[in-house]
């Protein structure tokens, strides 16, 4: 039986399911109101609820031995504690509070012979169910979010699209206002893919623009590139992100809004909404439609850009649809002047 615990302990576990109440409710809300995830703050918000019940009369026993004025640990703090550099590190020192919490519970309510062991394991099955969160939650803090949250007009290269030299059309893409530049090129080998990314890379860096590298990691990874951007048939974006790291950018290509959603839980910095229009650049049988950009504006909390048929034409339809991003090739890279083409979509997307 719980009552059995000793004041010692029960002191200790107070102090921690106070750290772990904290701790859930600052992770909830951040699931809640920061990324706007429903699936996720559910789990929070079940697993806070189970914590609660599993703990509650140890709870009501152990508020009776708080002895605050008396615990040498009140006035012990460090630097780090008494600021936070961003909302990353909130939510970071927020789940490293929880996982210890339950963990420091756990251990001291198998003091006592066992008497408390039932307790003990309802509370190491909630710390086992949380690693599973806490996973889904981290990968959301990749610092490539907000530099992509910047980014108004990204403009993909094939050369066979260019009526001029692929780098050329690139270089007057950026001078026109492009503020990211994606390669994609399915069909080349992988040195002269290689290449061209180095290229493209060294072109980038040049002019403070974001890189991305169409489909290959491995590409990405060994020129360098700022990210990867991945479809729905390419390799996993889950698989993406642990070959990339979490200091690169990995975007994610989504047709309807669970796709969106799962994009984010496996860490995308930003996400393609479309197909909004018919294109002939990648023809499809199927168009996810302003429906879709519409559901995204509202629900998806990282940047997400318009795919697919965008010309300067239809942006004043994305915009009142709630995108403020879009990525585009033929409108720019096969226009006579690519400079002038991207300069009229970024003017275009300023409203």
């Amino acid at each position: 039986m719980i009552s059995s615990v000793n004041s010692d302990i029960l002191r200790i576990c107070d102090a921690n399911c106070n750290r772990a109440r904290e701790a859930f409710r600052v992770l909830e809300d951040y699931a809640r109101f920061t990324l706007n995830h429903a699936g996720l703050s559910e789990s929070l918000k079940s697993l806070r609820h189970d914590f609660q019940l599993a703990t509650e009369s140890l709870q009501r026993l152990a508020v009776a031995h708080r002895d605050a004025e008396h615990d040498v640990g009140t006035g012990i703090s460090t630097e780090n504690e008494r600021s936070r550099k961003s909302l990353a590190s909130v939510v970071t020192a927020a789940s490293k509070r929880l996982s210890e919490a339950l963990r420091t519970i756990e251990e001291y309510l198998k003091v006592e012979g066992g008497a408390s062991a039932g307790a003990s394991e309802k509370v190491q099955s909630i710390r086992y169910r949380y690693y599973d969160v806490e996973k889904r939650l981290l990968l959301t803090l990749t610092p490539g979010r907000q530099r992509m949250d910047a980014v108004r007009l990204c403009v993909l290269v094939t050369e066979s699209l260019c009526k001029r030299p692929w780098l050329e059309v690139a270089r007057l893409a950026i001078e026109g206002g492009a503020d990211c530049v994606q390669l994609r090129e399915k069909d080349l080998d992988g040195a002269e893919l290689l290449r061209r990314a180095r290229e493209l890379v060294a072109l980038c860096r040049a002019h403070d623009v974001v890189s991305i590298i169409n489909d290959r990691s491995d590409i990405a990874i060994l020129s360098d590139a700022d990210g990867v951007h991945v479809g729905q048939t390419d390799l996993p974006a889950a698989e993406a992100r642990r070959l990339i790291g979490p200091d690169k950018i990995l975007g994610v290509s989504t047709h309807y809004i669970e796709q969106a959603r799962q994009a984010v839980l496996d860490g995308a910095d930003y996400i393609g909404v479309g197909p909004i229009f018919s294109s002939t650049t990648k023809p499809r049988h199927q168009l996810s439609g302003l429906d879709y950009a519409r559901q995204v504006a509202e629900e998806i909390r990282i940047s997400s850009m318009a795919i697919s048929g965008v010309n300067r034409h239809n942006l004043g339809e994305l915009l009142k649809a709630g995108l403020r991003s879009v990525a585009v090739s033929a409108s720019v890279v096969s226009a006579d002047d690519p400079g002038q083409a991207a300069s009229d979509l970024k003017r275009g997307l300023a409203g």
